[in-house]
């Protein structure tokens, strides 16, 4: 037997004010979109804005229904999006926010499986890495370089094709 270590990088910043004028509007976008969510049952709403290789920017929020789990997320809501305005527009940066408005929003929130599965595709599909910046309404904020990163060992579609 073998064993094996896996690290991932991702930067690491105290607050907003610490990021690039780019990646802070992009985050100050983000946490402004929040109010647009519809989450009446989890009551934590996210959203997603990104910054498309073109200059265009595109934005999605969590849009739950109380049949549960037929909600979708503010990743996936923004990537089809994105798929269906600009098709085959690779995407440069996204940053992720959420309000939790029974608690506190001052950490990042990374997404879900299913979300982190659809981006590392997206990634895939037009090959080019999707940068992330994660945070709350306030404190500290993550980057990730790609999004890839968040699914380590991710299944793709290479898997399937055949020999």
């Amino acid at each position: 037997m073998k064993s094996a270590q896996l690290e991932i990088s991702y930067s690491v910043y105290q607050d907003s004010d610490e990021l690039s004028e780019s990646d802070k509007n992009l985050l100050l976008r983000a946490r402004e979109v929040t109010k647009l969510a519809y989450a009446p049952y989890s009551k934590f709403n996210v959203a997603a804005v990104a910054l498309l290789a073109n200059g265009q920017i595109v934005e999605g929020t969590n849009q739950e229904n109380a049949s549960t789990p037929a909600g979708l997320c503010a990743e996936r809501v923004l990537l089809s999006t994105a798929s269906m305005l600009f098709p085959n527009i690779q995407i440069n940066a996204m940053a992720i926010s959420y309000d939790n408005l029974q608690g506190k929003s001052i950490a990042p929130a990374t997404p879900c499986g299913i979300c982190r599965q659809t981006l590392q595709e997206y990634e895939d599909r037009l090959k080019h890495p999707i940068r992330l910046i994660l945070g709350g309404l306030e404190g500290q904020v993550f980057i990730f370089e790609k999004a890839g990163l968040l699914l380590p060992f991710a299944f793709t579609g290479t898997a399937m094709k055949k020999n």
